[in-house]
């Protein structure tokens, strides 16, 4: 792809946003939400908003034109509408010949405001104001000289350790994440290009990948892992400490992971004549989660990493809340790095995947063996995920084994498919919320072909739509569970209905739907009982919690004799 055409690619996320040309120009020009958007990057990781594209379109309009002054005329707007906020603009030509205005804003140093005091980030796709205490936590996690490049501790870059620099650059040489010509530095610009020196000083990133232990305790906030094991009651059985400081946070992945011999522990599941090995935790869950608690943790801030070890979970505490704009109930959707050296440097080393990947390998590699999604928590200083260990629906590895070998279903479908294994059914509403989407209409790309290819089947419509796996597949893969009613169709549901009003007339909702089956939600069972009203087929007296209903007829009451 050419250069001029490469800002044009792709989605709009983290880093990249489309706006119409009329954002800028004519009566519709909104120069203050323009501005808003540029301090959103800015507080972020920098990024580009290309002007020019409509909504819904991934190319401008064929033969458009930028008009002549309106670069002048931004960047003037932009200096007087924002603080701190540094735009580079230039017009581009897309494949079709119509023309784009792309600005390049850059992560400010320190903290962007608009010029009247307000302050935005970007999070996903989208622009967030922050405000409240919310704003004390963005300066304090955007100083104007961020921590992985301070050289307070004065170490020269002469007293790193040979041995752990050797094996950092020559793990990165060997990458093939890392580009020809960066292979091509000597060790001593490699250090420079990912910001471990500073002219003659390691920076703090440097000291904690590449200097002493001495040094490294300097921090005072390098790394401190703690695996501590309970049992059934909560008793402290077991400890590992990794607290000398001698291991860099790359060095750590690995020595946790060989260290805790829990995590080689498997359980042996019958597989018609044979026997399946299934790991306890799977090495790549584990990984994912020790890289994420290392790359994304403040390291302005003192505390241990704890790995808990119980006979049914792992709960991995980490120092720090999330980072600003990701909450529990994004994370799956949302990424923010916290530190840009050290997360580079772990993504060059293919020790963790594109920003944003990491939970969403963990409710994938989860889900597929038959085991909860991961549960997060926020504490007042802490994060807290939990991943359970037991296998709680082994037919589940059989059922995404096969979909996937005949489909080659994505991630996303496999955690979908996952999901709705370990359920007898579920409505459209608590599948999006169980994947962390925003309404059911966000569904789509998630479940959409699972139930073209079959593999997924739905009732009702909209809100009350319901997916379950295809009953054939859930008997293959020896799912079945009782028979319930959770998948009732809506017209045999209001039969049911019509019989128990007439054979017990004067009965309240919730006694209905006790007698007729407790495991229909809610929902479904009010909105049959509402259909039966509006037809005339059953009548209600009374209102609220005294309401009660009547067949419509005197058809059904004369069974009170015993007939």
């Amino acid at each position: 792809m050419d250069d001029l055409e490469r800002p044009l690619a792709g989605g709009e996320g983290q880093h990249l946003d489309h706006k119409s040309l009329r954002t800028v120009t004519g009566k519709t020009a909104d120069f203050a939400e323009l501005a808003q958007n540029c301090v959103c990057f800015a507080n972020g990781s920098g990024g580009r908003l290309v002007i020019g594209i409509e909504d819904g379109d991934s190319k401008p309009p064929a033969g458009q034109r930028i008009p002549p002054g309106l670069i002048d005329r931004i960047r003037k707007r932009i200096g007087e509408l924002t603080v701190n906020v540094e735009v580079a603009a230039e017009v581009r030509t897309g494949t079709n010949g119509g023309e784009v205005l792309v600005l390049t804003v850059a992560r400010a140093v320190g903290v962007a405001s608009t010029s009247d005091g307000r302050y935005f980030l970007r999070v996903g796709d989208t622009c967030r104001p922050v405000v409240g205490d919310d704003v004390l936590r963005l300066v304090d996690e955007r100083p104007s000289l961020p921590w992985e490049t301070m050289t307070s501790l004065r170490v020269a870059r002469s007293r790193c350790d040979a041995t752990k620099r050797t094996h950092l650059v020559t793990a990165l040489r060997a990458s093939d994440r890392v580009k020809d010509s960066v292979r091509e530095k000597s060790d001593e610009e490699l250090l420079d290009h990912y910001g471990l020196a500073n002219g003659d000083l390691l920076t703090n990133l440097g000291v904690l990948l590449a200097g002493t232990f001495a040094d490294r305790a300097r921090l005072g906030s390098a790394p401190v892992v703690q695996a501590i094991k309970y049992d059934e009651r909560g008793v402290k059985v077991g400890k590992q400490v990794w607290d000398d400081y001698s291991l860099s946070p790359v060095e750590l992945v690995d020595a946790v992971w060989q260290g805790v011999p829990d995590f080689r522990e498997a359980y042996e599941l019958p597989d018609g004549l044979l026997r399946s090995r299934i790991p306890a935790y799977e090495e790549a869950v584990v990984r994912e989660l020790v890289v994420n608690a290392l790359v994304h943790r403040p390291y302005t801030q003192r505390g241990d990493l704890f790995l808990n070890l119980y006979p049914d979970r792992l709960e991995v505490v980490n120092a720090g809340r999330l980072p600003l704009g990701v909450t529990p109930q994004n994370i799956l959707h949302t990424s923010r790095r916290r530190n840009e050296g050290l997360a580079r440097i772990f993504h060059d080393l293919k020790l963790m995947e594109r920003e944003g990947s990491g939970f969403d390998l963990m409710y994938d590699r989860l889900l597929t063996s038959g085991r909860a999604a991961p549960t997060v928590t926020e504490g007042i200083d802490s994060v807290h995920v939990v991943v359970p260990r037991r296998v709680l629906h082994p037919g589940v590895i059989r059922l995404i084994a096969d979909a996937d070998q005949r489909y080659h279903l994505s991630q996303r479908e496999r955690i979908a498919l996952g999901m709705l294994g370990q359920s007898e059914a579920m409505p459209a509403t608590e599948l999006a919320a169980g994947l962390d989407l925003p309404e059911p209409a966000a569904l789509r790309p998630w479940i959409s072909r699972l139930v073209e290819r079959g593999l997924v089947r739905q009732t009702g419509r909209t809100r009350a739509t319901r997916y379950f796996v295809d009953p054939v597949l859930v008997r293959e893969a020896g799912l079945e569970g009782r028979t319930t009613l959770k998948r009732i169709e809506p017209h045999r549901l209001r039969a049911l209905i019509v019989e128990d009003v007439g054979r017990y007339p004067g009965s309240a909702a919730s006694e209905i739907r006790r007698r007729v089956g407790p495991e229909i939600p809610e929902r479904t069972f009010r909105r049959a009982l509402k259909r039966l009203l509006e037809e005339g087929q059953i009548k209600a007296e009374g209102e609220r919690r005294w309401r009660r209903y009547r067949p419509d007829t005197a058809i059904g009451q004369g069974d009170g004799d015993g007939r």
